[in-house]
C-alpha cells in the first residue's frame, strides 16, 4: 500500500485503469518554465535538458505517459501512416501534451488526462510522436472530444512549438510532422507504445 522508496515515474507509476481512453500522466515541464526538464532515466528525477530556445516556450503541460516506449512498433504505424520510411522510434517513453485551462505551478506531478488526438513528429527520421490531451474534470477543455474541434490556433501553436523547439535560428529544421490525427488513431498509437515497453522489458530481462 505505500512505498518506501520513491517510484520512478517511467516504470513505477501505473498507466491507469482506463487505456487508452484515459490516461495516467506525468508532466516534466510547464508552460512558464524557462529551462526545458526531462526525467532523468536511470535515477527518475527530473534534469535540466537545455534552457528553452530564444521565445520558444512549450504551450501546454508537457510529460510523457508512464509505462510506454517508441520502439519498433511505433516506428512502423509511422511508416504505414505516412508512407515514409521509418526506421525506429526515438527510444523514449511517449510524450504527452495535456490541455487546461487551470495553471498549474511546477512539473514533477502526475495527473489524468483524456487523448484527444496527436502529432507524428519526425525527428531526425525517428518516430517521436507527440500525443494530445485535455485534463480529466477540466470544465472548458473536457469538451473536446478530437482534436479536430479545437480552434486552428490552439494548433497551430503545439505544431509551431514541436517544428521550431530543437533549432537555432540560422540552422534547418530538423522535426517535422508527417501527419496529424484524432482520437482514434491516438488510441491506436498508445496501445503500440504499450507493446514496444512489453517488448523493452524483455530485452532488458
Amino acid at each position: 500500500m505505500y512505498r518506501i522508496n520513491k517510484a520512478h515515474p517511467w516504470h513505477g507509476i501505473t498507466i491507469g485503469e482506463h487505456v487508452p481512453q484515459e490516461v495516467m500522466v506525468f508532466i516534466e515541464i510547464v508552460p512558464r518554465d524557462t529551462v526545458k526538464y526531462e526525467i532523468d532515466k536511470e535515477t527518475g528525477y527530473l534534469k535540466i535538458d537545455r534552457p528553452q530556445q530564444y521565445s520558444n516556450v512549450v504551450p501546454a503541460n508537457y510529460g510523457f505517459i508512464p509505462q510506454t516506449f517508441c520502439g519498433a512498433n511505433i516506428a512502423r504505424l509511422a511508416s504505414k501512416n505516412s508512407g515514409r520510411i521509418v526506421a525506429e522510434g526515438d527510444g523514449d517513453p511517449l510524450d504527452i501534451l495535456v490541455l487546461s485551462e487551470h495553471h498549474i505551478p511546477r512539473g514533477d506531478i502526475i495527473l489524468k488526462a483524456k487523448p484527444i488526438g496527436g502529432f507524428c513528429l519526425l525527428d531526425g527520421g525517428e518516430a517521436d510522436d507527440k500525443i494530445i490531451a485535455t485534463l480529466v474534470g477540466d470544465k472548458i477543455y473536457e469538451n473536446f472530444k478530437d482534436i479536430s474541434e479545437l480552434p486552428g490556433s490552439i494548433v497551430n501553436r503545439l505544431q509551431h512549438y514541436f517544428l521550431t523547439y530543437k533549432n537555432l535560428p540560422s540552422e534547418p529544421l530538423i522535426c517535422e510532422i508527417a501527419y496529424i490525427y484524432g482520437r482514434e488513431e491516438a488510441q491506436k498509437v498508445i496501445l503500440e507504445s504499450v507493446k514496444d515497453y512489453a517488448d523493452l522489458l524483455q530485452k532488458i530481462k
